[in-house]
């Protein structure tokens, strides 16, 4: 009689069981072509949207969507791992912390790409342990069009797998250097998912050129000093180390990204500055904790991936564990920049406070080399060692700027006002023609490269001198306020002397040609009348004389600097015109 109803009681249990999602399951394959190839290859454009498309078709926990566009002609995809089954996705944010994994920025650096399609696959199907407080999004390949442009030969240094996409984009672009500018559509499209997400967490997955050492995993967590306030603290201190210690318990050794090039690593090196142009430091700018994973070139493939797969799960462990208290620092971090009345525009590490750290590496040498006769590094892997060594990864300030209250943008510099839509910051147009009391910049001093870089040849070293003008501004021009979510966004893009500020990408380059100028045998009797008019000028016209010889001797140079200090100059030459309201 118990068998009967034990058996009665599994059929009625069974009878009351979903079977479809089961029967879906198995309809599909999810054993991805890393895993069939014996950790060898890695997945096509084309497979690796196949696979997310029917994972999301098999597990309701999956989402998979489009946005936008990419230089390809292709949009982007963003894949939600969400198993709350609360489909408001703000309503959720309050709840949850959200990461964002980017994969395949660099096609050719694919371990990411395949280390996430697998954590994607064991979350959805309980093969692994599902987070409580944190959503898993993933953008599966970033650069579409380098993930097309598959080859096997691109990678010079790079140990694996057969065919890899190319670096570029569909337009050669290195979008790991477009964020702040976007130049391309994907980077214009990327804007659009990540204020969608507004993530706590960003992990960038990637690969590492330089030095040889025992790691297969190296991390970039974004410079701490640069996030700054408690939420830089909290990355220095708690997050990287609870990284570091989480890796180690599973026997996967990381270390800091190893930045030298042709040196030996032991001799000591500096932290990487992450600027804007670089996603970790762009997402900075949104007090997002981001990091970039670096992969060791040289480790097999198969290697490679899993430590990706292993550091993304701790880095999960570790968000939710900690997600109610990352929201809280970021929600401080977000005030701070409505109330303080200087930001830190540039950095230089600090050279007599380095850490030291155990770094397992190898020994090299320098040697003779029998292509080119010059000595050439090599080294020796038969020969690890563990060393202490100094890491350089305090950094100070070297210029700061105070926050202005407002800035206003004429609405003709249309590039720079889409950027800013794009990027979901507030500006209210002038409902009249007004003239405003502002600072305003004259650009003192600039270099520019002379090699062409990511489609610009960007400004660096660039020196304003400040005075206060009164300006006039039509109806319609833009008055954009500090005092909201994007703060450091527009210090970090509107300052002209910020390391990758539009003035610095070229963006306002039209103000630096002067667009009107004399001719000297008609502007001669204009001159001897200015200084006949004007004792003061005539006296900095002399002096100027006396003390610089090149000057004194070029009648050319005489009259311009006459012509620049007439009415007749025009006042736009070298103005700035973005201007400041402030405080």
């Amino acid at each position: 009689m118990k068998k009967l109803w034990l058996i009665l009681g599994i059929l009625i249990s069974l009878s009351s069981c979903d079977f479809s999602k089961y029967k879906l399951v198995k309809e599909f394959d999810f054993e991805t072509r890393f895993e069939k190839s014996g950790g060898t290859e890695t997945g096509t454009y084309a497979e690796v949207i196949k696979f997310y498309t029917q994972l999301a078709e098999a597990y309701p926990s999956v989402t998979l969507q489009t946005f936008g566009e990419t230089d390809s002609g292709l949009p982007l995809h963003l894949a939600i791992y969400n198993p709350s089954g609360e489909p408001d996705l703000e309503k959720l944010r309050k709840s949850h912390s959200v990461m964002l994994i980017n994969n395949g920025i660099h096609p050719g650096e694919s371990d990411g790409i395949d280390a996430t399609m697998m954590l994607f696959r064991d979350l959805a199907s309980d093969s692994i342990a599902s987070p409580k407080n944190t959503i898993i999004a993933t953008i599966p390949i970033y650069n579409v069009g380098g993930a097309l442009n598959r080859n096997s030969t691109t990678r010079t240094n790079q140990n694996g797998p057969k065919e890899y996409g190319f670096r570029g984009n569909a337009r050669n672009y290195d979008l790991n250097r477009d964020f702040i500018k976007a130049d391309t559509k994907n980077a214009k499209t990327f804007y659009e998912i990540f204020h969608l997400l507004d993530p706590e967490v960003f992990i960038d997955n990637h690969v590492s050129n330089g030095a040889d050492y025992q790691y297969t995993l190296t991390h970039l967590f974004t410079q701490h000093d640069k996030l700054g306030g408690t939420l830089g603290e909290y990355l220095q201190n708690k997050m990287m180390p609870a990284l570091e210690d989480s890796l180690k318990s599973k026997d996967w050794d990381i270390t800091p990204y190893v930045n030298v090039f042709n040196e030996v690593p032991e001799k000591g090196f500096t932290q990487f500055m992450d600027s804007p142009r670089y996603s970790t430091g762009y997402t900075t700018l949104w007090n997002t904790l981001g990091m970039m994973v670096e992969t060791h070139m040289l480790k097999p493939y198969d290697k490679r991936v899993m430590g990706t797969y292993e550091l993304m799960r701790s880095m999960i462990d570790i968000t939710d564990a900690e997600s109610n208290f990352i929201k809280d620092l970021r929600n401080q971090a977000k005030r701070k920049y409505l109330t303080d009345r200087h930001y830190n525009l540039k950095f230089e590490p600090d050279t007599e406070n380095p850490s030291k750290r155990q770094f397992k590496g190898f020994e090299g040498e320098e040697i003779t080399s029998e292509i080119t006769g010059m000595q050439r590094l090599k080294y020796d892997q038969n020969q690890p060692f563990t060393k202490e060594i100094e890491y350089f990864d305090n950094f100070k300030v070297t210029e700061e700027v105070e926050i202005p209250r407002a800035y206003v943008i004429p609405q003709g510099w249309w590039e720079v006002l889409n950027r800013l839509k794009l990027n979901n910051i507030k500006m209210e147009p002038l409902e009249r023609d007004t003239v405003l009391s502002v600072e305003v910049y004259k650009i003192q001093d600039f270099e520019t490269s002379e090699q062409a870089y990511e489609g610009h040849y960007p400004h660096r070293n660039t020196k304003v001198t400040k005075s206060i003008e009164r300006v006039n501004f039509r109806k319609g021009d833009l008055l954009v306020t500090t005092f909201q979510d994007g703060a450091r966004y527009l210090l970090e893009t509107l300052e002209p002397s910020a390391v990758d500020s539009f003035f610095n990408w070229n963006f306002f380059d039209t103000v630096l040609q002067q667009k009107e100028g004399f001719s000297p045998y008609v502007f001669e009797d204009k001159a001897k009348e200015l200084l006949e008019n004007d004792p003061e000028l005539r006296k900095k016209f002399e002096r100027k004389k006396s003390l610089d010889n090149d000057f004194s001797n070029s009648w050319y140079a005489q009259l311009d600097w006459l012509h620049k200090n007439s009415p007749n100059y025009e006042p736009a030459h070298l103005r700035y015109p973005v201007f400041r309201l402030p405080r």
